[in-house]
Order: C-alpha cells, then structure tokens, then sequence
C-alpha cells in the first residue's frame, strides 16, 4: 500500500507481483557480486531478497529462471545507467575525451561485477551463453547510439564508435584482472596509460576541436 493525498493506494495483484520479481532480480545480482555464480543459490537468493522460498519459487521455479531474467533486469540497468550519465554531458569540447571519461564510468560498480559473473560462468554453461550473447549486443549497441545522439552529424561518427569499441575491449581487460590485484589505483594508472594511446590515434582520424 502507498499514501497519496493522505489516502490509502493499494497496489494490484500485478503491481506486487512486478514489485516481488525486481526484488528478487535485485538480490539476484547482490548475490553475483557477493558469492559469486557459483555462491548464487536459490535460498540465498531468497534470504537476500526476504522473501519466502515459496514466494520465489512462485515466481522462479530454479536458479536457471533466475540467472536468465537476471541477465535481461542487468541489461536494462546497465543502459539505463549509462544514458543517465551521458545525460550529464553539458557540452563536447573533445568527443574522444567525452568517450572515454564514459567508458570508465559506465564499468564502474557492482553491475559490471555481476556481469563479469555471469561472462565467466557462461564459458561452461553453452546455455547461459546464449541469452548472453543475445544481450550483450544491445547492450553495447544502446552505449554507442547514446554517444551518437550527442554529436549528431559529426564527421568522425565512424571514427569515434571505433575508438569506444576499443576502450571498452581495453577496459575489460584492465578491470577484470583488477580483481586480483592489491592496488585499487592500478586499474586507473593502467586506463590513463590506454587513453594516452587512443588519444594519438583518434589525433590522426577525429578533427581537434575549434
């Protein structure tokens, strides 16, 4: 129930059901970047969420309806995520810094964890591997038509998308071995040294500002 004007709202069968399933797609993904894929268990899940078992499995039936709208739920959120950033972009004296200060943003936090997750589990798993590899593509292709609404007509569109698919395939790499180093700064000192290299390529195809 919700309060508007002082009046008591109460919510659909529908509006509780969508609400229980965010919920559990939630701590789902809390899960991934806590356990891992392999601690991501369906009672945990549930305890995560707290919720009943019975109430999630009323809405799940097993870990692989979980892990599968899970991919979808973390999709949307990480476009959703990057189009709110983008949207914080007031002006674009340098399209190739703008790229890549957006690249590092939108691979920050728990979201990009939990699909790390879900990348290393899918080499095993052909059938994980499959909704992922449906997704992954309208993920990446949402983060480069965002960047292309902010320089419509630009006359290096081609060149710029080209320098985003590669900071996003550098800063993957970067990022996931990361994860097992003991300097937090590493990561960030190793970018710099990716975006000093695409600097000078995109200086030979993207015209310099002014």
């Amino acid at each position: 129930m919700s309060e508007l004007d002082g009046r008591v709202v109460r919510r659909t069968q529908e509006q509780r059901s969508a609400a229980m399933r965010i919920r559990l797609l939630d701590a789902t993904v809390e899960s991934l970047v806590s356990y891992g894929y392999a601690g991501t268990t369906t009672p945990r899940i549930a305890e995560l969420a707290g919720v009943t078992r019975g109430a999630q499995i009323h809405h799940f039936r097993s870990k692989e309806d979980l892990v599968v709208a899970a991919i979808e739920h973390l999709a949307q959120q990480r476009t959703q995520a990057a189009i709110r950033e983008l949207g914080q972009v007031q002006s674009i004296p340098d399209p190739v810094a703008m790229v890549l200060d957006f690249v590092w943003e939108a691979h920050q936090g728990p979201m990009f964890i939990a699909t790390v997750e879900l990348w290393v589990a899918a080499r095993t798993d052909r059938i994980l591997a499959q909704h992922i590899e449906r997704v992954e593509p309208v993920v990446n292709g949402t983060l480069i038509a965002a960047i292309a609404q902010l320089m419509p007509g630009h006359p290096a569109h081609k060149e710029i998308r080209d320098v985003a698919y590669t900071a996003m395939d550098a800063l993957r790499g970067i990022l996931v071995s990361s994860f097992i180093d003991d300097d937090p700064q590493r990561a960030r000192r190793r970018w710099e040294r990716v975006c000093a290299q695409l600097r000078q390529v995109a200086a030979g195809v993207v015209p310099h500002p002014g």
